[in-house]
């Protein structure tokens, strides 16, 4: 009854004394209000922090409300999530569509069909293509933990790309398990929304990328970054399916940016080593070696790697059968059940304001043996190139932890002005030397070429040109045009084994009956990504 009165009391008195106080005492707040009453003896000072109790109560109760509120925003993708930013789900996807063209001359006849086995090169044709379209979700939740899936929808089914949760109970020492990007490759850690130039340099084709397994990794200080891994080194989704090779690939990689431990936001000098160490099954052929190499322009296939075993097809009573009934890989007596397989890299990138430079190197060595002797093969690859943004966004901005993000435009592209966007140059250089297969022996003309079929084809060095311009409008869209020129040297088979020059095998060197030893070709891509 007392507290009643009370209220009664305070709520009047309060009343009329802002009525008194007009505009000015409306724009003070409720503190200000209660101990104006307590110094004018409307209220004693126990009745004032009556009041001023409830009024922090009630205050807590509604912040506790506000950070529990459930909010829809967008920014890099839909993101639902608390007030706090501890909880959030974001939706996200990309999708690139490509057009591709070459200078390969048409052939319509049907001559050589029957002979394509014959013909090392697999011709790139004039294509659109739907390059990348992924869809995903993000999560965050309860400050520790993150968690994503990304399904590719370019094939004939949905296939899994990504699928992890991170730990990071402490920020300097963060746990992660599931199928991930590997930490070996800056160029790879670059996403595909964010690369300099529309494919990726030859280099990709032999490092370590998403793959299953587990990582543990950080930034313990300021500019310096580490990661190491173990997986299953099979690839996007591939588990292990040999009892006889059961090893895991350790993976690895540090990086320092000086720049960013000097303070200096301006400028990237950022340098980074990488290695991977493991074993792979010879079961799985042409794969144990990094499969056929394909042109950066996703044209020509111009090196053919060996395979250890082959596939047959056996019937019922375990007879040859020509026909594909049934299946299984068969290993020549002597060969090992699984290949070491050690890669390492190097890589540096430095920038300041719009200009850019960035080179890696990676070597892949593979170690083996076969009924007639041992073998450690090697495959080189490198990559250099040069960027400058015209419109002068600067490339430091999107450096972290070891990585490229999005160039997003200083102003979005306003089609009613003509103005804003971001526009972007390079060039690139790269290299591929696999010229170790042939100097071992592992071709075509080998010693084991009973063990190996077909051995090592087609070119064993090629170089590459691209060049390129982007327009970026908005930090969503992206519009890219290259130009790449593949350059092939060292063809296979032109020596013997004894290391003697052979003529005679120009003619495993052609696509539709033309001798080839280049390759050029356009590629325009038109990018969308939120």
């Amino acid at each position: 009854m007392k507290n009643a009165k009370l209220r009664g009391v305070i709520a009047a008195v309060s009343g009329a004394l802002l009525m008194g106080f007009g505009a000015n005492a409306m724009a003070d707040s409720t503190d200000d209000i209660v101990n104006a009453l307590i110094a004018k003896g409307v209220l004693t000072e126990e009745e004032g922090a009556l009041l001023m109790k409830g009024r922090a109560g009630e205050k807590e109760a509604a912040e506790k409300k506000a950070k529990g509120a459930v909010t829809a925003t967008y920014k890099d993708g839909i993101r639902i999530g608390t007030e706090d930013g501890k909880n959030s789900l974001t939706v996200n996807g990309r999708v690139h569509f490509d057009s591709r063209w070459y200078d390969h001359e048409e052939d319509n006849s049907s001559a050589g069909t029957t002979n394509a086995p014959s013909e090392v090169f697999s011709r790139g044709s004039d294509t659109y293509d739907v390059r990348r379209a992924r869809i995903g979700v993000k999560a965050r939740f309860l400050d520790y933990y993150e968690g994503e899936v990304v399904l590719n929808g370019t094939g004939s089914a949905p296939v899994l790309d990504v699928a992890y949760l991170n730990v990071a109970w402490w920020k300097p020492v963060q746990f992660r398990v599931g199928q991930f990007k590997m930490p070996f490759s800056l160029e790879q850690l670059t996403s595909s929304n964010n690369i300099d130039f529309i494919e990726r340099s030859v280099v990709d084709a032999y490092i370590p990328a998403k793959e299953i397994g587990a990582m543990v990794h950080g930034s313990p200080t300021t500019g310096v970054t580490y990661a190491l891994a173990m997986s299953n080194g099979r690839g996007q989704n591939g588990t292990e399916n040999d009892i006889r090779v059961d090893n895991k690939d350790v993976i690895g990689r540090a990086t320092i940016n000086f720049a960013e431990i000097m303070g200096n936001k301006d400028m990237v000098l950022h340098f980074g080593g990488a290695f991977s160490k493991g074993d792979i099954s010879s079961a799985d052929g042409t794969a144990a070696f990094g499969g056929d190499r394909q042109t950066e322009a996703r044209g020509m296939r111009y090196f053919r790697v060996p395979g250890l075993c082959q596939t047959r097809f056996k019937k019922a009573n375990n007879a040859d059968l020509a026909g594909p009934t049934d299946s299984a890989n068969y290993c020549a007596a002597g060969v090992d059940a699984e290949i070491d397989r050690s890669r390492l890299g190097f890589e540096t990138s430095l920038a300041y304001g719009p200009f850019k430079v960035q080179g890696q190197w990676v070597k892949n060595e593979f170690d083996f043996d076969t009924a007639t002797g041992s073998y450690d093969p090697e495959i080189k690859t490198w990559y250099a190139e040069a960027l400058w943004t015209i419109t002068g966004e600067s490339h430091a901005s999107r450096y972290k932890n070891g990585a490229f993000s999005s160039l997003k435009p200083k102003n979005n592209f306003d089609p009613k002005t003509f103005s804003g966007g971001a526009w972007e140059v390079g060039v690139r250089y790269s290299r591929f030397d696999g010229s170790d297969f042939d100097e071992s022996g592992l071709t075509n003309r080998s010693k084991d070429a009973s063990i190996l079929g077909d051995g090592a084809r087609g070119y064993a060095k090629a170089k590459t040109i691209t060049a390129g311009i982007k327009f970026v409008p908005n930090p969503h869209t992206r519009f890219m045009l290259d130009f790449v020129h593949t350059k092939f040297d060292d063809p296979f088979g032109s020596k013997d084994i004894n290391g003697n020059f052979e003529q005679g095998f120009a003619n495993d060197f052609n696509v539709n009956g033309d001798l080839v030893d280049d390759e050029k070709a356009v590629l325009f891509r038109t990018q969308f990504a939120f």
